[in-house]
């Protein structure tokens, strides 16, 4: 189904989802290396290794990126 402007009505929420993914794993990448490298802990908690929580933040932050690029990619 097409809007007045000619495009797929699925198009607008698959932009937004898109960018939204995107930005949050690009945003949780950078979050995690500035913590990293200033030395500070990246999960405030005692019952998590620091290394564990930075791994864990990465993929995560690589997985939503990832995510985000394909929704994009696919448009």
């Amino acid at each position: 189904m097409t809007s007045a402007w000619g495009v797929a009505s699925e198009t607008g929420p698959a932009l937004f989802a898109g960018t939204a993914f995107t930005l949050f794993g690009a945003a949780l990448l950078v979050w995690t290396a500035a913590r990293r490298t200033r030395g500070k802990p990246v999960a405030a908690t005692t019952t998590v290794r620091p290394a564990t929580a930075a791994a864990l933040t990465a993929a995560f932050g690589g997985a939503f990126l990832g995510y985000g690029l394909w929704q994009l990619s696919a448009l």
